[in-house]
């Protein structure tokens, strides 16, 4: 039977944004410490509620967590509890489900124009959690976008500056304007977003980074930034850049490679 209080203990590490495994016992037999349903929530750091038996069967457990928290991926496995398994004597063995819960990654999305739409769509459907930033209310409301995790209404530069950014958090800046897009990546340049992309001509960019520079923005910080935005895919419609944004950033979030199967 589950235990409530790891249930409750993982739900409210969930809800803080925490990454975490549950592992349950699902089959038993022989001389296992502890029977079908035992469960124990592991962190990512090997913190640990509630117990599956304690000793070599626990510590494995307990590194299999942190590995598949990892990888992000859930499994089930069976671990034999005798001499050529974990080296335990009790002889029996378990089948341990090992359930990972990962938050979903953030994609700040600044600017709320026809691409700013167009990637909020395609990011939705990629499984991120959207937050979309403008100053304009007639560009930033429910109604326009009504699967967004959050709308930011108000000064782009410093509600960007404000926000919490993690190394799950993505950046696409997309705003109306160059000067918009150079005070975005001001507010972002430094901190700890796995991907910042920003849009514009080679020649803009150009400008703009060196304007960044000149302001002491860090060359270090500058050269993080993915500018032009987006892949070379793109045949020019709002549709098409979003796609280009989102193949790239998936390229990032996935360690991908920017080649063709055919060819691998």
């Amino acid at each position: 039977m589950a235990d409530l209080f790891v249930m409750k203990k993982a739900l409210e590490y969930i809800e803080n944004g925490k990454d975490l495994a549950i592992a349950t016992i699902t089959k038993a037999e022989g001389s296992a410490p502890r029977r079908e349903g035992t469960n124990m929530a592991v962190l990512e750091d090997g913190t640990i509620y509630g117990t599956i038996g304690g000793g070599k069967l626990e510590k494995k457990i307990i590194e299999l967590c942190i590995e598949a928290i990892k990888e992000g991926k859930s499994y089930s496995i069976n671990l034999p509890l005798n001499s050529e398994g974990l080296g335990m004597i009790c002889g029996g063995e378990v089948d341990v489900f090992i359930d990972v819960y990962k938050q979903k990654p953030k994609l700040l999305i600044a600017g709320g124009g026809h691409v700013g739409y167009s990637i909020y769509d395609l990011a939705n459907f990629l499984g991120f959690n959207t937050v979309i930033f403008d100053d304009r209310e007639e560009f930033l409301n429910e109604e326009r976008f009504p699967l967004a995790h959050e709308l930011v209404l108000g000064d782009i530069k410093e509600n960007l500056k404000k926000y919490p950014i993690d190394d799950n958090t993505y950046i696409v800046i997309v705003t109306r304007g160059h000067a918009y897009d150079e005070e975005a990546i001001e507010a972002v340049a430094n901190s700890n977003a796995k991907y910042i992309g920003a849009m514009g001509s080679k020649k803009k960019v150009i400008t703009m980074m060196k304007s960044l520079e000149e302001k002491g923005i860090s060359k270090e910080d500058l050269d993080k930034i993915y500018a032009p935005i987006g892949l070379k895919i793109s045949g020019g419609s709002p549709e098409d850049i979003a796609m280009s944004i989102m193949a790239e950033i998936q390229l990032i979030r996935n360690n991908g490679e920017a080649v063709h199967m055919k060819y691998r």
